[in-house]
């Protein structure tokens, strides 16, 4: 992702002072923050929090893709609020994805009283995906639990509970990310999906978070980027 967000802002005529990686984790410091208008954290589960914190303190907004660190969530949103900073979260930057989950809360909110049928899910990503279920797949089961009351809570497998939304993970190359979510009832079958084709859109969409945010201050989502 850093490669793929690095070429398209090379493409669209912006400057890439700082380019961060565990051999060079020391640089990420006030005094190398302070001269970039957004940073863009797109790391390991283990080392975002931290990232992200280091940001916040040099007053430099960020945009964050990585999954998988959100038990951290509310002291980053602590943070922002103390220090009056600039901060963007998305499980998918992809502005297909945002216009999927918003299919996806209509249509569990279409379904949620139609017992008869059963609900699954599938995400498939690349071999070098760190996380599953994947973060996209964590907001979709979120947004079907809150508009369906049969189900109560998700997991990362096949279940025969009714009251479990199962999450199948598959991790193939090349795949760079599907995901699907299927209605079944012993009549018939509703099933959305979307699938990428490459890495481009999630880079694409965070290149324009980053614009968004950049002179802003507060708590934001992809939501607001996209007017939704």
């Amino acid at each position: 992702m850093g490669k793929a967000i690095e070429a398209i802002a090379l493409e669209q005529g912006h400057e890439v002072l700082l380019k961060i990686d565990k051999d060079n984790a020391d640089l990420l410091d006030n005094n190398h923050l302070q001269k970039v208008d957004v940073a863009i954290e797109f790391s390991t589960p283990q080392t975002a929090f931290s990232n992200i914190m280091k940001c916040l303190d040099a007053q430099t907004p960020v945009v964050v893709g990585t999954t998988a660190w959100l038990d951290h969530l509310s002291e980053v949103e602590e943070k922002v609020k103390k220090t009056a900073g600039s901060f963007l979260y998305a499980s998918n930057f992809s502005i297909g994805v945002n216009i999927f989950f918003e299919l996806n809360k209509k249509l569990a909110a279409l379904m949620g009283k139609q017992d008869q049928y059963n609900i699954e899910m599938e995400e498939i990503h690349h071999t070098e995906k760190k996380d599953a279920p994947s973060g996209t797949a964590i907001t979709l089961a979120e947004q079907i639990l809150a508009d369906v009351p049969r189900k109560t809570s998700w997991i990362n497998e096949k279940t025969s509970i009714s009251e479990e939304l199962s999450i199948i993970s598959k991790r193939i190359d090349p795949t760079p990310g599907t995901h699907v979510i299927r209605y079944g009832s012993e009549i018939d079958e509703i099933e959305i999906r979307h699938t990428a084709h490459s890495r481009k859109g999630f880079a694409q969409g965070a290149l324009t978070a980053a614009k968004f945010i950049h002179d802003k201050k507060g708590i934001f989502s992809m939501r607001d980027v996209l007017g939704l």
